[in-house]
């Protein structure tokens, strides 16, 4: 582990001379767009800039991304080699991904393997669930399980096998159990306001130079509606 981070609010699990490992806060972009706001790429170049000194430019490639609003786990590189080995890791479907979410309803079965064809409307920044075969639409599997109920809310654990925009927020809409506070894709179903409930939990890869898999794991923070189950649960799967 190396060195202190001169931005407390950005967790870091690990850290070497290749990789960083963080914790996404919400509503932090994972990389500069048009509208100028804080991103994660910027934040950490300016964090590894200060804590180590750094004269000149600081590398950070982004390997991944999570949608604004959604926190947790994510991997960066720190040099254009580990940028490319990663590249290759996302490409070849080695980089592994879990997720905790907050639903509205509850799946018709406790387990199970969602496949939809989606397509994003680059005009509205927007994805939906359309017919197989829809030009320009792209296959999204999914994985999940419920991890506990109240109320009318459910815990889902949900492990992805594609890395499609929005693709978890569509696909659980799309059997009717919208996320907890997605604005976007459950609007008729939350209030203005309310932070959407989808967190990066786990994240594992192949280390670009020593190949050894490893493991991180990021709990999500304990207020509403994370905190109406145990926080053990979080760790447990």
């Amino acid at each position: 582990m190396l060195g202190q981070p001169a931005t407390p609010h950005i967790g870091i699990l690990y850290e070497d001379n290749h990789v960083i490992v963080v914790e996404k806060p919400v509503n932090i972009l994972s990389q500069a767009d048009d509208t100028q706001d804080a991103d994660m790429v910027t934040l950490l170049k300016q964090d590894l800039k200060e804590r180590y000194a750094k004269p000149g430019n600081v590398y950070v490639g982004l390997v991944h991304r999570l949608d604004r609003p959604v926190g947790g786990a994510m991997v960066f590189a720190k040099t254009s080699k580990a940028a490319s080995r990663l590249s290759d890791v996302v490409r070849t479907h080695k980089l592994g991904k879990a997720y905790m979410a907050v639903v509205h309803g509850r799946p018709a079965k406790t387990n199970g393997t969602l496949t939809h064809h989606l397509l994003k409307d680059v005009r509205t920044n927007t994805v939906r669930a359309v017919a197989p075969g829809t030009s320009g639409a792209k296959e999204a599997r999914l994985s999940y399980e419920v991890a506990g109920m109240s109320g009318d809310m459910t815990l889902v654990r949900i492990e992805l096998h594609t890395g499609r925009p929005h693709q978890i927020r569509v696909q659980m809409k799309t059997i009717g159990c919208p996320l907890y506070g997605d604005q976007k894709y459950g609007a008729d179903r939350n209030k203005p306001g309310q932070q959407i409930a989808l967190w990066s939990v786990q994240l594992s890869f192949p280390h670009p130079t020593t190949k050894e898999v490893m493991e991180f794991r990021s709990q999500p923070p304990m207020e509403y509606p994370w905190n109406l189950w145990d926080p053990a649960i979080y760790s447990s799967y």
